[in-house]
């Protein structure tokens, strides 16, 4: 029996107790050096790579490190600085920030560059922008090279990871004449200088991480694919005494298999956990002399690897690829799980033994490889267990389900007319996402009633406190539509995970969603019901303070399974209508107490969604759309149902989203300069849509004009009587002086449009 060897493709680094958060937001706040906050993230990265070597993991990477988020290290490493943030005149790190989450201050005034999501993930990543006077190229003592020599110094031997010059090409945005094409040469130049930098430090290997392969690939696509690493192998064959991966995931490589196996790659490494067709396509060849990084370990799910199926599945890899040319590996970065289940402390042995976080996972890749025989016992005995008992009320829930349950009356034109008549707004009608600002002294309120230090009455006269002080305010300001700022709760998935059977919670189970921010994903255990109200009370004391309508703000059914860790033992289907039905009992008690605008977030809405579109309705929207409809599906017609949608391209699901059937969406669109209204209008979008007119991921405020120019290209594609005035997002994370001077501004603003009518 032939052992054989591991590699990971990333490990996460926000730190066991997220000591990168919370030293990055002291720098931002000028409360730390910047070797302070180096020193941080070097004891971070040391820590991964220590933990890695113990575990015997061979293929280790490095570079996989990152302040904020790796293309945008990447722009950085290949200089895709926009001027905009040269020209403040910071140091290196804090223009690297300024082009994160923007800059406002004596140097300058300038907005962060855009945000996406990553592939189909929470994480989102910073969106390069390259223009014609970009001139690509590596120099200096550059990231990769120093964390190379980082970990080096270490005792420890890493295999550096690059977003590859295609995967980096395809995500930028071009301002200009020259398009990806042009940029080929300079990047494969860069590359290669790179490559060759590594190689003199003693890198044996070198990996390019291509996840934008599992697309749906045009000719044109896998031409451009196959012309810059046709020219990069070449040279680097020639040049540097280093061996190249081409690291794959999030899906199979249909579309350039053939390619990819043709061009001459030291190693190749695929994903056999979400890619269907990695096997099938395994099985037509592989290179004799290349080295196979299968990716059998789930590194996007916290569940327990099944070892017989793994084992099965290695069974049939090793009819291709010999054992000694066979790398057992994590079928993506560990950067979307937490750290280790030995940081929890409250959930029962009987529950945790059933999950693996980053650091179990490296000890289930060493099993695995070495088919380790008491351990596989082990993992047999612990999948022979019945996890799950159904429900019975949910399983009669579900089947009792029809297609009227999943359609609202009347029509949304003849809604709207009730509606126009119940609420009355103005032209220009403004509101918020929901959240306001979430104090020091907010979350120690919370902190205190969930260790029982403060009784409940306690716990609700200070929140109730705070829900009336943030009604006068939006009073105050001129908000058309109110809220009642969530300061009981922590985050929009937990809060209603744990008032919703079914449902689990870690304590420290903490994953990096972008930059500094963090969130703490629940678990879906069981079958998933609602046995009380959640919102109601909340809801019912804010309405009372005031005569303005006061919105009922939920969270949607696939944002919570999508933010949440899914069950693997039945269907996303499933568990979505489970969580559907849970919601709808809330909003139907929101309304029978008098709450008449109902916002059912869908933040996450396109998070899995496929990335091939061929699988896009099959696979997901044929249920994902049908859930959120449940939720609402029952309400009177005199009832506004509003979401919410973030931090996603949504241009080419724009009809499907019309089809949720809401009266009012808002989008975050601030940040991608409102091209989402093209959409909007090429598709006739019947919504109600309010586009983010300003970004709330960053401190800067927004001045009225800005904001007025804003709305006038917002109204330029998408009919005025259509529009709603909003931020992007939550002012949860923003401070309470920033977030006044701004919706005072945006409600000028309308105001101003107003007299234009």
């Amino acid at each position: 029996m032939t052992t054989k060897k591991t590699s990971v493709i990333g490990f996460p680094r926000i730190g066991k107790a997220r000591e990168l958060k919370f030293a990055s937001e002291k720098f931002f706040k000028g409360e730390i050096s910047e070797a302070e906050l180096q020193k941080t993230a070097a004891e971070i990265r040391l820590y991964g790579w220590q933990k890695q070597k113990a575990a015997g993991i061979d293929f280790i990477p490095s570079n996989d490190f990152s302040f904020y988020d790796n293309v945008l290290d990447t722009a950085f490493l290949l200089g895709a600085v926009p001027a905009r943030y040269k020209e403040l005149g910071l140091s290196e790190l804090e223009t690297y920030f300024a082009a994160a989450h923007g800059y406002q201050g004596e140097k300058g005034d300038v907005k962060a560059l855009p945000m996406k999501k990553w592939f189909n993930t929470n994480y989102h990543y910073i969106v390069p922008e390259l223009d014609d006077s970009t001139e690509l190229a590596v120099a200096g003592d550059v990231k990769p090279l120093r964390e190379y020599n980082e970990a080096k110094a270490a005792g420890v031997h890493t295999v550096p990871s690059l977003v590859g010059p295609y995967t980096f090409l395809k995500l930028a945005r071009y301002n200009g004449k020259r398009n990806a094409s042009a940029f080929a040469t300079p990047a494969v130049n860069a590359y290669l200088k790179l490559a060759e930098q590594l190689a003199a430090a003693g890198a044996e290997w070198v990996s390019f991480a291509e996840p934008a392969l599992v697309f749906d690939l045009s000719e044109e696509d896998k031409q451009f694919f196959k012309a810059i690493y046709s020219a990069l192998l070449e040279q680097l064959h020639a040049k540097a005494s280093v061996k190249v991966l081409l690291q794959t995931y999030f899906g199979d490589i249909r579309d350039v298999y053939q390619e990819v196996v043709s061009l001459g790659f030291d190693g190749i490494g695929i994903d056999f956990v979400e890619g269907i067709k990695s096997l099938e396509l395994l099985k037509t060849g592989f290179p004799k002399n290349a080295t196979l990084f299968a990716g059998v370990v789930n590194g996007k799910n916290i569940w327990r690897a099944d070892y017989e199926k793994k084992n099965l599945l290695l069974i049939e890899i090793e009819k291709v690829v010999d054992a000694s040319r066979l790398v057992v590996g994590t079928s993506c970065s560990l950067l979307h799980v937490p750290y280790t289940v030995a940081a929890e402390q409250k959930l029962s042995p009987e529950i945790l033994k059933h999950f693996a976080f980053a650091e179990e996972k490296l000890v289930e890749l060493s099993d695995i490889a070495s088919e380790n025989p008491d351990a596989i016992e082990k993992n047999r005995t612990l999948f022979g267990i019945d996890r799950v008992k159904a429900t019975p009320s949910v399983q009669s829930a579900l089947a009792a389900l029809n297609d009227s349950d999943f359609v609202r009356s009347p029509a949304r034109a003849e809604r709207r007319n009730i509606q126009a008549a119940e609420f009355n707004l103005p032209a220009y009608p403004t509101t918020t996402i929901g959240s306001f600002p979430q104090t020091a002294e907010v979350r120690a309120n919370r902190a205190a009633f969930r260790k029982g230090e403060i009784t409940r009455e306690q716990y609700v006269t200070f929140n109730q406190k705070k829900i009336a002080q943030c009604i006068a305010l939006q009073e105050s300001i001129g908000l058309d539509v109110i809220v009642h700022g969530e300061f009981e709760r922590n985050d929009m998935v937990e809060y209603f995970g744990t008032q919703i059977d079914g449902f689990i919670f870690t304590q420290n189970a903490w994953v990096q969603s972008y930059g500094t921010r963090c969130v703490k994903p629940p678990v879906v255990w069981g079958d998933i019901h609602r046995s009380k109200p959640i919102t109601v009370e909340w809801s019912v004391f804010a309405q009372k303070q005031t005569s303005k309508p006061v919105k009922g703000m939920l969270t949607g059914p696939v944002t919570i399974l999508n933010w949440s860790f899914p069950r693997e033992d039945i269907s996303l289907k499933t568990q979505a209508q489970q969580i559907g039905l849970a919601i709808r009992d809330e909003v139907l008690d929101l309304e029978k107490n008098g709450i008449k605008i109902i916002q059912i977030d869908e933040a996450a809405l396109r998070e899995k969604l496929p990335l091939r579109k061929s699988d896009w309705h099959k696979e997901y929207l044929d249920w994902a759309i049908p859930a959120f409809r449940l939720v609402h599906a029952k309400v009177r017609p005199e009832t506004q149902i509003h979401t919410h949608m973030c931090y996603s391209e949504f241009n080419d699901i724009v009809k499907d989203i019309d089809a949720m059937d809401a009266d009012v969406i808002t989008f975050e669109a601030s940040r991608s300069d409102l091209k989402l209204l093209d959409a909007l209008n090429e598709a006739r979008f019947e919504t109600q849509v309010g586009p983010g007119v300003y970004d709330i991921h960053s401190p800067r405020v927004p001045s009225v004009d800005e904001i007025v120019k804003t709305i006038h290209k917002i109204i330029d594609k998408v009919p005025q009587a259509n529009v709603w005035v909003n931020p992007d997002c939550g002012l949860k994370t923003r401070g309470e002086a920033e977030t006044t001077a701004s919706l005072k501004n945006l409600v000028a603003a309308a105001k101003q449009l107003r007299a234009e009518v």
